[in-house]
């Protein structure tokens, strides 16, 4: 029998200590042997029946703790993923400390963007998940050539702006993010910068999403009469189709909002913001990634099929409108 079980790791990153350390949750999909080991240490051996699992990494928002995406990266495990998320305790803006996956300005200002990497931690977390791949319970289970990259909020826009100067990434997917950047940046207002992916593109969006509408004068715009910046990214900044085979997609959820996926803490981030929660996005969204990220690491007809029909039948939900380029 399999269940979806978790270990920690950590593995060291840029700054100065303290602020140079990642802690990971690595979920995975695990056997139950019921012996004496288990029920002793807690710990439960990757299920060999379905290794080597593609790999998943996902980047938290800022302030957003990686417990906030359990459930999400539980219901991506139990298809046959290992799921990694992590807390990164760092330097935000203006000398502000907080939960952050790190983003290397000078990698993001005019003339540097596109040059390399705005989140270099990306790179450390799969150097670690490489090690974790040569023993103990997760030994052999890992496929690092199959890699699925993903976050909410910034960490969706770091993926979206670092994805292709990683080896293995294949598929990218992200929640309530784009990549559109900030005047104080150097940019232009309004300004859309290209995605760095060369794979597969997922966004997902809730038409609630207040967080993104309050944060407009970030990027020189008014809030209250503005185009939505996910839906811009999906059509201005991802690569031509080419070799993907349409396989970009954009998914709106009718009355989900800028947390949808995440069990968000009223007492951090910026939550404070959002719009009403009218509807749970983490189950359709859920559904559509692992449907994405089986597309696109696994090559299953099933997947692909089922992805073209998703909002097109009674079977799929129709909460979501999906959009296909």
């Amino acid at each position: 029998m399999s269940i979806v079980r978790s270990l920690w790791w950590s593995v060291r990153t840029s700054g100065e200590s303290p602020f140079d350390t990642a802690h990971l949750k690595v979920y995975y999909p695990a056997e139950v042997r019921g012996d004496d080991a288990e029920r002793l240490t807690g710990v439960f051996s990757a299920d060999s029946a379905g290794a080597p699992y593609p790999v998943v990494l996902f980047v938290s928002g800022v302030n957003v703790g990686q417990d906030a995406y359990r459930r999400y990266a539980t219901a991506i495990a139990e298809n046959g993923f290992v799921v990694v998320t992590f807390d990164r305790v760092a330097e935000l803006f203006g000398g502000q400390v907080g939960l952050t996956p790190g983003v290397e300005l000078a990698a993001a200002r005019p003339g540097a963007y596109g040059n390399g990497p705005t989140c270099p931690a990306i790179g450390a977390v799969l150097s670690a998940l490489a090690d974790l791949n040569t023993e103990g319970p997760l030994a052999s289970a890992l496929d690092l050539g199959r890699v699925g990259l993903g976050g909410h909020s910034a960490g969706g826009t770091v993926a979206l702006q670092s994805a292709r100067f990683f080896p293995g990434i294949e598929a990218v997917f992200a929640w309530g993010a784009h990549t559109m950047v900030a005047t104080m940046l150097g940019w232009d207002p309004g300004t859309v910068l290209p995605a760095q992916v060369d794979c597969p593109v997922l966004l997902g969006v809730g038409t609630n999403d207040g967080v993104i509408m309050g944060s407009a004068d970030r990027y020189g715009e008014d809030g209250t009469d503005r185009p939505d910046p996910v839906t811009r990214t999906f059509k201005e900044a991802l690569p031509g189709d080419g070799h993907l085979g349409g396989g970009h997609l954009l998914a709106i959820i009718e009355g989900a909002n800028h947390f949808g996926i995440a069990d968000a803490d009223p007492t951090a981030a910026r939550a404070f913001l959002d719009g009403p929660a009218d509807t749970d996005a983490l189950g359709p969204f859920s559904r559509l990634t692992t449907l994405f990220l089986r597309a696109h690491l696994t090559d299953s007809t099933q997947a692909r099929a089922d992805l073209a029909a998703f909002g097109h039948s009674p079977a799929f939900d129709d909460r979501v409108v999906l959009h296909h380029r």
